[in-house]
């Protein structure tokens, strides 16, 4: 589809009306269902930007407990908006009876979608890889903390058996159960990570077959145009042939009439 049908299509308001052609008629419904994804997939926008800003902020001296359940939560609530959305995406695609506009409005509305789609699981991907080392240092640090080293010798080792026999058992267990609890939210954001990747493939198929109807459409509007300058051409030299002849026939009638005026002389004279 060539550049200038694309914007050419864009120009055009979403629900444009051609009354004398149902095809084209504007549908409320369509209307009012496209503008509601558009506002919440402007709300899943701002939730992704805050969701970067957040990842940022993890393996750094800024990151806390609070900043990683915080991380968590913008990816449970999107997650879940991107597979409400997604419905409404299939919802939309799907529409009976729509026009060329229409069908413009579900290519833009697929391809917002799947960028969106696109970057949240980027995000994703990298809060996997920050829980991960985060979660492995933490393990690392722990079982240091509780295991003696064959360095310090046996002396040593007595030593740091007997003091970990005093030592509170309760805050070890404490420590573990904080990283079992991560690494099975790490586990979490994986299987989102999978279900979002079967949406993406539906989306992406989506907007490749609606890619194709917008090459129709393209392909229609340049027929239509040329079929549209063939007949005005067509119709400017029938309005010439049609002079021509109407001033052939205005000779003819004053060849007539003077062939008759001297006839009617003629006999009259006789």
């Amino acid at each position: 589809m060539s550049f200038q049908n694309s914007s050419a299509l864009e120009s055009q308001p979403t629900n444009w009306r051609r009354e004398d052609d149902p095809q084209y008629a504007d549908d409320p419904e369509f209307r009012d269902f496209a503008q509601e994804l558009s506002d919440k997939l402007f709300s899943l926008t701002r939730n992704v930007t805050h969701l970067s800003d957040q990842i940022a902020i993890l393996g750094t001296k800024r990151e806390s407990p609070r900043v990683r359940e915080r991380v968590r939560e913008i990816i449970d609530d999107t997650s879940a908006s991107f597979k409400e959305i997604g419905d409404g995406i299939k919802k939309i695609t799907t529409w009976p009876d729509v026009g060329p506009s229409q069908k413009f409005t579900q290519g833009k509305l697929n391809r917002e979608f799947k960028a969106s789609l696109t970057e949240f699981q980027h995000l994703q991907r990298q809060a996997i890889e920050k829980e991960k080392a985060s979660a492995s240092a933490a393990r690392a640090a722990l079982q240091e903390s509780t295991s003696p080293t064959e360095e310090r010798g046996q002396f040593g080792q007595q030593q740091e058996q007997e003091q970990l026999r005093l030592a509170s058992q309760d805050e070890v267990d404490f420590q573990e159960s904080l990283i079992i609890e991560r690494e099975s939210e790490i586990r979490n954001i994986e299987q989102s990570v999978g279900e979002l990747n079967e949406l993406f493939r539906d989306v992406a198929h989506m907007v490749h077959e609606q890619g194709e109807q917008l090459d129709i459409i393209s392909e229609n509007i340049e027929t239509t145009h040329d079929a549209t300058q063939g007949a005005h051409k067509n119709l400017v030299q029938a309005n010439r042939y049609q002079k021509n002849a109407r001033s052939k026939a205005c000779i003819l009638l004053i060849i007539l009439a003077i062939v008759l005026t001297i006839i009617i002389l003629a006999v009259v004279l006789d």
